[in-house]
């Protein structure tokens, strides 16, 4: 039923819309142009889908919450007492209700279970069927009384705009109040696993930040000792700048070079092709770039070193490193030529007249000015390879080993976050609340480093008026 309120929602704003702007259109051809309308025939129209639009949402909203509430409430009354008492077994009650309706599941002999899917169903099509009636009485509602205020001094156009205003402002809220919220719960996990005193195994702030060890899986054995120590943070650390230092140490010059060519050297024929050609890579799904870091690159790199006399693991952080940054390529490429073409053309033609060449305009003119776009660039490119993946764990494994080697295997916090994470897991053990406490520190990182990109950015960036 819900999919059959969102398409007459749809019908009826559209229907509003389009007939409150015929009406203000007659009611302009009416005036034979002797007076003057406020608002444009097209606002009177937008003024009607929003007086449709809103009352319909709410009743959207708020019915499909009671109806819920009433259904469950119908199907759980077929059921003992201690069934809607109990959460578990409300839940499992829940869902053979929900299976015996889809189909997956049966009913037979049980006629409790039938008699609560029936209950179950009855009320949702109740429910439905009052959302519905309720709709369209008020869409027919809103736009009698959008169509009532058709007049000259009606100021369509300002009730539309506060309407768009109110929409953004709350957008922009819903964002922020989203990203305190993941911090706020992010920290609350964390302390929990720094000190909750019901937790075994947590190790202290110090323990953590500059442990050398890394070995979750030993809070799930009580008899190893010291377990606390097995929950450092180092080796991830490590791992997560060597992999990242590689894939910007190839994906920084080639980006950048290659958007100061499409925007400074090449014809507006090689760039309309190049470029979109260059944003591929960034539409390639990372699992199928650690196919190919995995079966590709990393046994060329061992191959290489084997014939130099080198110890290659065969999942490195060389080959995970090297394929990231072919991945991040187009952030650094395509922001970056961006930046640079939105320098004026008028600081080019200044350095010309001055007597530069077209390289010593780029190095001391285009590149200083664009200087915080760039810088910006690099920064989503290197954010977006702290939080790869995949292609660690294809390339680079799951062993956290505390070394500077890029011939060695090793891991990244977010592996390792999504290592723990995985499956059926007790949000009560400190191997579990692990995985919070990695996420804070790797967000307080990420932090420091774009504090970092905004000092080099304030303390080397040319202004021109």
């Amino acid at each position: 039923m819900g999919a059959y309120y969102v398409a007459l929602t749809a019908f009826l704003v559209l229907a509003a819309f389009f007939y409150a702007r015929s009406r203000a259109v007659s009611a302009v051809a009416a005036s034979g142009g002797g007076v003057s309308f406020h608002s444009l025939p097209a606002y009177h129209g937008l003024y009607a889908a929003m007086c449709v639009l809103i009352p319909l949402l709410l009743i959207f909203v708020v019915g499909s919450i009671l109806t819920g509430k009433l259904a469950v409430d119908a199907g759980l009354a077929h059921f003992p007492a201690d069934v809607a008492a109990d959460a578990l077994k409300r839940g499992a009650a829940l869902r053979e209700i929900e299976n015996v309706i889809s189909g997956h599941g049966s009913a037979a002999g049980n006629d409790a279970l039938q008699r609560a899917a029936d209950a179950y169903t009855s009320m949702r099509a109740i429910g439905g069927w009052t959302m519905l009636v309720l709709g369209i009485a008020t869409a027919i509602g809103g736009i009698a009384h959008a169509t009532g205020r058709i007049r000259p001094d009606f100021r369509a156009r300002n009730n539309f705009e506060r309407f768009t205003q109110v929409v953004l402002a709350a957008s922009a809220t819903i964002a922020i109040l989203t990203t305190i919220g993941i911090v706020f719960s992010v920290l609350y996990e964390t302390g929990r696993f720094f000190f909750d005193p019901a937790l075994k195994g947590k190790p202290t702030i110090t323990q953590f930040l500059f442990g050398l060890e890394w070995n979750p899986q030993a809070a799930l054995r009580a008899d190893q000792g010291d377990i606390a120590t097995a929950f450092g943070f180092v080796p991830l650390l490590t791992g997560t700048l060597l992999i990242t230092l590689i894939a910007i140490a190839v994906a920084g010059p080639l980006g950048l070079f290659s958007a100061i060519y499409l925007s400074e050297y090449a014809t507006p024929r090689f760039r309309a092709w190049a470029k979109p050609i260059l944003e591929i890579l960034a539409g390639v799904p990372t699992v199928v770039l650690g196919f190919f870091a995995a079966l590709t690159v990393a046994p060329l790199i061992r191959g290489w070193g084997e014939a130099l006399g080198l110890n290659v693991a065969s999942e490195s952080a060389l080959a995970a490193g090297l394929v990231m940054g072919m991945m991040i390529i187009p952030f650094v490429s395509s922001l970056s030529d961006d930046v640079i073409n939105a320098v004026p053309q008028s600081l080019r033609d200044g350095a010309y007249a001055l007597g530069a060449t077209k390289s010593e305009t780029i190095k001391k003119v285009v590149l200083p000015a664009a200087l915080p776009g760039i810088v910006s660039a690099f920064m989503l490119a290197i954010s977006r390879a702290i939080g790869e993946t995949m292609i660690v764990v294809m390339a680079a494994g799951l062993a956290a080993n505390l070394t500077f080697n890029p011939l060695d295997a090793v891991t990244t916090i977010t592996v390792q976050i999504k290592t723990i994470l995985v499956g059926d897991q007790e949000f009560d053990s400190a191997k579990t609340l692990a995985a919070f406490a990695l996420g804070f520190v790797l967000f307080f990182v990420t932090l420091m480093l774009n504090y970092i990109a905004l000092r080099v950015v304030q303390k080397y960036r040319e202004q021109y008026d």
